[in-house]
């Protein structure tokens, strides 16, 4: 048994190599000083100052409170950009050969043009918009000359098709609505 195709994930990479130049920056100057505060040497100023300013500010201070909210706003940022799945366009297809560790998508507005396509070739039909989410395909056509529910069933059916075609790992439920 397969396991299920899984969604594709953004790589992060300019949020991620600015937050490691961050990271190795600040690391670099902490460990610069106190290598020479252990020889002996007096510690820099800026950490001076900054051991001086903690020791007059508290912390209902207005400047100690924005540098907390900044700091705040920050990690909740890299938070989120951690847990969101990114590339949300993209629906995952079946792999033709699970053990080839091949991955195939196909994005929304494509899959939407392929089945607009598809319905426009409904006899009656004048005009459809299509809607590709991820559980959901919402498709609104205008009818002009059949019964409605005629073009319905003929919609349902060449809709069911397409998707099918497509070949995606997590087919949407279709919802058809035709009016005049």
């Amino acid at each position: 048994m397969t396991a299920p195709a899984a969604r594709f994930r953004s790589a992060r990479r300019v949020p991620a190599a600015l937050t490691a130049l961050v990271v190795l920056g600040v690391a670099g100057l902490f460990l610069y000083d106190l290598a020479a505060v252990r020889a002996d040497r007096p510690g820099m100023g800026w950490r001076r100052e900054l051991a001086g300013q903690l020791d007059q500010r508290t912390p209902a201070d207005l400047a100690v409170q924005l540098a907390g909210g900044a700091f705040v706003l920050a990690g909740v940022l890299l938070v989120l950009l951690a847990f969101t799945p990114g590339l949300r366009g993209i629906l995952p297809m079946l792999p033709p050969d699970p053990a080839a560790g091949v991955r195939a998508g196909l994005g929304r507005r494509d899959a939407a043009q392929v089945l607009r396509d598809r319905a426009m070739e409904v006899s009656g039909v004048r005009s459809v918009r299509v809607k590709v989410g991820r559980s959901h395909i919402t498709v609104r056509a205008v009818s002009h000359f059949r019964e409605l529910d005629d073009v319905r069933a003929d919609l349902d059916a060449v809709l069911a098709v397409g998707i099918e075609e497509l070949g995606l790992a997590h087919p949407p439920q279709p919802r058809v609505r035709v009016g005049r």
